[in-house]
């Protein structure tokens, strides 16, 4: 697959929708150690790194797939190599902390590198990202003693990092975990437990895997509240910081998925492995879920970077294929390339107008989790709401969003969109997992209008909408009526949020309705980053083709796209006794 990077794009949302360089002047800890031509660089490289070295393995790995053999887990070949490049490039450590050795890049700057590694590969970019993802978390709870043990290692991509959570009786109810863990008397901790489902759990890759497994010590509290946070290495570290024996952690199988089949999702067993406590006893989920925050941001960015390589195969083939005649756009001669084509064209502005926008929130929300770490007083505060707020938003549109990309941009191809050769159907199958795993989009759903909207009233929702009127002030006056039709969409989405509130039947209704509302409130973000985008395009130095372009895809989103949002709208105002009213055996 040849997949080419949008730099234009990107470089075009830092510097001019976002005003990166004022963000981060604004932030002491950002200040010295980024600015708009290194971030300029940084992008270049990653496209190189992207385009050249791990694209170039996406089909044969998928086509080749993990092996496990004897307890042991190969990855594809050439995988080894191309992740010893990637991670000596510095890409692992690319957010990581400075004093640990990570480059302490923005995360702004770091989800448009995250898209470009999922859009090259989604199988590879797995095992960079829980790895970043496991030493975030370290670095947010661990005592000093594991992050100089550890993070220097995670960062380098000398050792890699998974997450463990899933347990076979026990999915998204964390409440059932039998995992346990037992203190001894130097301090560590034994776990015996098996867990499934582990992404990048065992491999070859690196020299060390090391785990951040959810268990419970035997006088733990019941239900989640009991749930402590440890790490644990395949093999234990010697004190000079070298790999040392091995430590009862094994794979018991590796999964024969639909998808990411490069990707090693493993069933991972522990036999008093040692480990050490993360964060305070009891209190795992609350140091989890900080590394959480951020894989779900990154696994809703898969979403986006399987859209951004559908649209890629899809648009290069529609200009290519010759079926038919066009209706007065045809180029003469006894067929003509698809892409003049009506249907055609609606299938690739829908992919288009919603990747753009994705990326816009990505990059949005990526600030966001910028000002909340680094940010002081009432700029932290305001960010960490808005983090909580769009993240489960984030994770399940893009992720919905991706799908439904993948599988029009298989629409253009026709039948060999069907083939294997041509690639796109593995984008369909390796989409498919991102609206599962990290939460389920239902569950995604749920935590978005039950807990982050009607948990504070809407008021998260209402500074947002108040935001989005402030910034688009002063846009031109051929916008102003979708201006008034976004903002309209808000007041519907926080009128309802204002009659949940206090419903008798709140429970009932949030469970109905909560995925057509996010929905409806992902439609609404992105209408508020198309108006965002085509301000600062109409007012930055762009190329004349370039805000031309912008212009038509707003125009398409808000006349095919934004409309969608009223179809949630009404089914959120149903009686949902139409759902759950119905007798369980009658299912």
């Amino acid at each position: 697959m040849q997949y080419n990077a949008p730099l234009t794009e990107m470089q075009f949302l830092l510097k001019d929708v976002f005003k990166a360089s004022e963000v981060w002047q604004s932030v002491p800890a950002l200040s010295d150690a980024i600015d708009m031509d290194t971030a300029a660089a940084i992008l270049e490289e990653g496209a190189k790194i992207t385009q050249n070295l791990i694209a170039p393995l996406n089909r044969d790995g998928d086509e080749e797939g993990v092996r496990f053999e004897q307890g042991m887990v190969y990855t594809p070949k050439g995988y080894k190599e191309a992740y010893q490049t990637y991670a000596e490039s510095g890409w692992v450590g690319l957010s990581g902390e400075p004093e640990y050795g990570g480059m302490g890049m923005p995360k702004m700057l770091g989800v448009l590198f995250d898209e470009m590694v999922y859009s090259a590969s989604n199988a590879f970019a797995l095992y960079g990202s829980l790895t970043a993802g496991a030493a975030l978390c370290i670095a947010a709870h661990g005592d000093e003693a594991l992050k100089q043990t550890y993070l220097p290692k995670l960062y380098s991509g000398e050792w890699s990092g998974a997450m463990d959570m899933t347990e076979p009786q026990s999915g998204s109810d964390l409440s059932q975990l039998r995992t346990k863990a037992v203190s001894q008397e130097d301090g560590s901790y034994l776990l015996t437990g098996s867990k499934i489902f582990i992404t990048g759990g065992d491999h070859d890759l690196t020299e060390n895997v090391v785990h951040l497994v959810l268990a419970k010590l035997p006088d733990a509290p019941g239900g989640s509240r009991g749930i402590s946070l440890f790490l644990v290495p395949k093999f234990k570290v010697n004190q000079d910081g070298s790999v040392g024996e091995a430590n009862g952690v094994t794979c018991g199988a590796v999964e024969h998925k639909m998808g990411i089949k490069a990707s090693a999702t493993c069933v991972i067993n522990f036999d008093n492995a040692q480990g050490y406590l993360v964060g305070r006893v009891n209190r795992g989920l609350i140091a989890m879920f900080t590394m959480m925050n951020y894989e779900r941001l990154s696994i809703g960015i898969q979403g986006l970077g399987c859209g951004e390589a559908a649209y890629q195969l899809a648009a290069d083939y529609a200009r290519e294929r010759k079926q038919g005649k066009g209706s007065g756009r045809g180029l003469g001669g006894e067929a003509d390339p698809i892409v003049v084509h009506g249907d055609v064209r609606r299938m690739l502005l829908d992919i288009a107008s919603v990747t753009e926008a994705g990326r816009a929130l990505s990059v949005y929300t990526g600030m966001q989790l910028d000002l909340a770490k680094h940010g002081e007083g009432e700029v932290k505060k305001q960010a960490s709401t808005q983090v909580a707020l769009l993240t489960p938003l984030a994770k399940a549109f893009f992720t919905d969003k991706g799908l439904e990309s993948t599988i029009a941009a298989q629409q253009v191809f026709g039948g060999h969109g069907y083939i294997r050769e041509w690639g796109v159907e593995q984008l369909v199958r390796d989409a498919r997992i991102a609206q599962i795993y990290e939460g389920t989009n239902g569950i995604q759903a749920l935590d978005l209008l039950g807990r982050k909207v009607l948990g504070d009233k809407g008021q998260a929702l209402s500074e947002l909408k108040r935001q989005a009127e402030q910034e688009l002030e002063g846009l031109g006056a051929q916008w102003f009526g979708y201006r008034t039709q976004l903002l309209g969409l808000f007041d519907a989405l926080l009128e309802k949020a204002a009659e949940l509130v206090n419903s008798s039947t709140r429970n009932d209704a949030v469970n109905s309705a909560a995925t057509d509302y996010l929905h409806a409130t992902g439609y609404a973000i992105y209408g508020w980053m198309w108006l965002k985008m085509i301000k600062a395009a109409e007012e930055g130095e762009m190329e004349e083709s370039f805000v031309a372009r912008k212009g038509m895809l707003a125009r398409y989103y808000f006349e095919r796209q934004l409309p969608r949002a009223d179809y949630h709208l009404r089914v959120i105002h149903q009686d949902p006794e139409v759902i759950m009213s119905m007798p369980n055996d009658w299912f």
